[in-house]
């Protein structure tokens, strides 16, 4: 009599659940990003080549200009090149902001963040990894600046090396914030040519009508108007106060306040403009 043999139930086995990279922490990838950016600096050639255009400046404004020293409603006992390189700083530190958007429009055109988007890279760290990289730059430049006209200029303000290291850590606060309205600009216009015609339209008149180079007052009274309101006025003021060693609270709150408004204002709408396809 044949024996019936008992079949052994059957078993699905379910295929393992393959794990997807998600990729490491955002403050891991401003890291990594920022470093990549920074090795930029390792080639003296753009040092020299940032140093170039402030320098000129430096030397064209301070013969041109140092006739004023001598007029009327200038600063009594204080050299032409001490009033005029607090405010080169600010202007140095305001151009630098520029390329900010310049270098994300560029990138953007060139499809070095098209293939960001195929990895786990959140795009705001781009974001704050340019800024970041753009203030290392901006820093290292004034400093190299301020060293220069020490060294060259005679540069010897009666606020002494505190005064100027304050004066430097101003312009740089105030570059900083200025570079997030840029990179919100370079995220939403997306050229490098419409970025650049943008960007000098905005600066130059903030820097000529202010009291970067000749005192408010020797100003035409319609140009005397719109320099009392311009922003970039009060960081003038503010860095020359410090560093001439007669700070004044309102143009230094003013200057940091304004910062930090267009940092919040103009890193949301960059990190938006970013997002987009």
């Amino acid at each position: 009599m044949p024996t019936a043999t008992a079949t052994p139930p059957r078993t699905t086995s379910t295929p393992p659940t393959r794990r997807t990279w998600s990729g490491t922490s955002l403050p891991n990838q401003v890291l990594v990003l920022t470093g990549r950016s920074l090795r930029a600096l390792r080639d003296p050639r753009m040092l020299v080549m940032s140093l170039l255009t402030p320098m000129i400046m430096l030397l064209l404004f301070s013969q041109v200009f140092r006739s004023i020293a001598h007029t009327p409603g200038f600063p009594t006992g204080v050299n032409y090149i001490d009033y005029l390189l607090p405010a080169i700083l600010v202007t140095t530190a305001t151009q630098a902001a520029l390329t900010s958007g310049v270098g994300l429009a560029n990138d953007l055109r060139n499809g070095v963040l098209s293939r960001f988007r195929a990895l786990p890279i959140r795009m705001v760290s781009v974001l704050f990894a340019r800024s970041f990289y753009d203030l290392t730059r901006s820093a290292v430049q004034l400093v190299l600046l301020l060293m220069a006209a020490a060294l060259l200029f005679g540069y010897a303000p009666g606020g002494g090396i505190l005064g100027s290291a304050a004066a430097l850590a101003l312009a740089i606060a105030v570059g900083w914030g200025l570079g997030w309205a840029f990179l919100a600009l370079g995220a939403w216009l997306r050229t490098v040519e419409v970025m650049q015609t943008v960007g000098f339209v905005a600066i130059f008149p903030l820097m000529f009508a202010s009291s970067a180079y000749v005192p408010i007052a020797s100003l035409p009274g319609w140009l005397q108007a719109v320099a009392k309101v311009n922003p970039l006025t009060y960081a003038i003021d503010a860095a020359r106060g410090l560093a001439l060693g007669t700070p004044t609270l309102g143009p230094i709150a003013g200057a940091l306040l304004t910062s930090a408004v267009i940092t919040v204002i103009g890193s949301s709408l960059a990190a938006r403009g970013i997002r987009r396809p």
